[in-house]
């Protein structure tokens, strides 16, 4: 429980980083560091909810898309929710290995898609690990 508690700490600090930044006007500089905040806000959620799932529906998952898989089946999100967050993953992966202008428009327009359901997975976490501890 101590390692998940630290979990959910983590994610909220990443979270409202990157909530911060996307309430910032659009510049190139913006854009970046959307991304930039974007990736290890994706990385702590996703070690967030394998955690999670592990504890809670004993759901063993080592990647990330198999950890979004197993939130899905734990009920944590829909399957819409499911679909777009297995894209901020490819997404994620893109940002990792090349950089390119088309590229880095088309992901911070859908960082504005990823971000409520980054913000509703921790919330039913966080909730939930309140009321259990």
């Amino acid at each position: 429980m101590e390692r998940l508690k630290e979990r959910i700490s983590q994610t909220e600090k990443a979270l409202n980083s990157f909530n911060e930044i996307l309430n910032i006007s659009y510049s190139k500089i913006v854009r970046d560091a959307a991304i930039q905040r974007f990736e290890f806000t994706l990385e702590t959620i996703w070690k967030l909810a394998q955690r999670y799932i592990l504890l809670q529906s004993g759901i063993d998952a080592g990647s990330p898309k198999a950890v979004i898989r197993g939130c899905f089946q734990a009920g944590l999100i829909n399957e819409e929710q499911t679909e777009t967050l297995l894209t901020a993953i490819d997404d994620r992966n893109l940002t990792a290995h090349t950089y390119n202008e088309k590229l880095a428009e088309m992901i911070y327009k859908n960082l504005f898609k990823y971000q409520p359901i980054f913000s509703s997975l921790f919330q039913k976490i966080s909730i939930d690990f309140n009321n259990i501890s």
